[in-house]
């Protein structure tokens, strides 16, 4: 089954913002599922990639059919790397409508653990005609209200983002989805990062990754 990501940022600045919001969404019965440090290493696809002949035979059988789906039915992949509670795993988005793939609200999504290190994983993409785009890093607290998602993060270069994220398996109800989560952002005093923006932060971070990757330093576009 195909699963799609609906997900909108909030650029929430300071650490009091991001405090604010935790204590809101604790009030609505969040639960805390997850707290870890993250490394993120996205990849750009050049027009000639081995991806799916070097890749394969390290994807579970459960998950092999998905894998190959995304990379022949995706537009705009984004491929990523992440290393996060001790688990390598490879990440794919690819876009529905025209959202970008690496920012967008409503993505195809594929995610896998693989038993190898950070750097064979990079190793292997690299070897399959992929670059690297930038490498990424922040501390993550994932937190669980019913069925949607809210990840509060520290990130390098962006400072705390907050992620409203809700999993669905029919493209078709991305709207409505999208909908629900912007109300759900309202009542809790959390305002979408407009795409425009959230793109030229990205445009920024990815020319400039090197002096931010690791770090607490942060910078403003607007």
């Amino acid at each position: 089954m195909s699963t799609y990501e609906i997900e909108i940022k909030s650029l929430l600045g300071s650490l009091e913002n991001a405090n604010a919001l935790k204590e809101k969404i604790k009030t609505r019965g969040a639960q805390l599922v997850s707290a870890n440090k993250q490394l993120n290493h996205y990849f750009v696809l050049g027009e000639e990639n081995t991806l799916k002949e070097k890749l394969s035979s390290h994807i579970s059988a459960d998950k092999k059919a998905l894998f190959e789906k995304i990379l022949r039915e995706g537009t705009n992949l984004s491929v990523r790397t992440r290393e996060a509670d001790g688990k390598v795993i490879l990440v794919v988005k690819a876009s529905i409508g025209d959202d970008s793939s690496a920012n967008g609200v409503s993505r195809m999504e594929f995610e896998s653990v693989l038993n190898m290190s950070l750097a064979e994983l990079d190793q292997l993409l690299l070897d399959s005609g992929l670059e690297y785009q930038a490498k990424w890093s922040r501390e993550r607290e994932e937190y669980k209200i019913n069925d949607v998602n809210i990840c509060i993060d520290k990130n390098a270069g962006y400072g705390y983002l907050a992620e409203f994220e809700k999993m669905i398996s029919d493209s078709s109800e991305s709207d409505k989805v999208k909908e629900e989560l912007l109300v759900f952002m309202k009542e809790l005093g959390a305002k979408e990062l407009m795409q425009d923006r959230l793109e030229r932060m990205f445009a920024h971070y990815n020319a400039n990754w090197r002096d931010y990757y690791g770090t607490e330093k942060v910078f403003n576009i607007e």
